[in-house]
């Protein structure tokens, strides 16, 4: 089975590679719909993955902001999630992908 990215019923991603990551499915950008997404000036620090970039989603004229984000340089207990992308603020994600891998923070 795979697993789905969807906002304003437009498909944004689908893949049967995403990695798990506190509960966020992280999906390698060659699955994503990169046409859908424009640079974000926004940016975030997480301890342990570290300095995550944001798109905003872009579909039929409508904009979700900072909707999708990724780890350009993740650190190194978040290295595998480099090249990927996760979604939220009202993109729905769903599906499983019964051998997805699960990083976890250190120490958890």
């Amino acid at each position: 089975m795979t697993v789905k990215a969807t906002w304003n019923n437009v498909e944004l991603a689908e893949s049967d590679r995403t990695i798990l990551v506190e509960g966020n499915q992280y999906f390698p950008a060659d699955d994503v719909r990169t046409d859908l997404l424009e640079k974000s000036e926004t940016s975030t620090h997480c301890p342990w993955k570290g300095d995550a970039s944001y798109y905003s989603v872009i579909v039929d004229g409508s904009r979700n902001v900072d909707a999708a984000w990724y780890y350009p340089e993740p650190y190194e207990p978040a290295k595998d999630i480099q090249g990927f992308v996760a979604f939220w603020k009202g993109v729905e994600v769903s599906g499983t992908n019964q051998d997805t891998p699960e990083i976890r923070p250190p120490g958890r």
